[in-house]
């Protein structure tokens, strides 16, 4: 799955707080099988987030950071979220 938005510029550094504050919940949490990614683009205020879920459930759900970013995002965005479905077709991740 790929997001990708466009915050308010003032709502920019709150949303990447709020995105850290997830990243750092499945940190601590390590599900099995999940990539998740947030890049926050050259315009400062643009971000897009690539997850990856290799079962059913998206353990996104269950985790209070994830609820935190979700529950003003709408106010924040200044173009609201677009989720589209991808498939990998190649994947490289250096572990050391």
């Amino acid at each position: 799955m790929i997001i990708r938005y466009r915050t308010r510029p003032e709502a920019a550094d709150e949303n990447s707080r709020l995105v850290e504050a997830v990243s750092a919940s499945l940190a601590e949490l390590k599900p099995n099988g999940v990539a998740y990614a947030t890049y926050r683009l050259a315009d400062g205020a643009s971000f897009v987030h690539v997850a990856h879920f290799d079962g059913a459930e998206n353990p996104l759900a269950t985790l209070s950071a994830f609820a935190e970013f979700q529950r003003d995002l709408a106010r924040r965005c200044a173009e609201q979220p677009t989720p589209t479905e991808a498939t990998i077709v190649g994947s490289y991740t250096s572990t050391g």
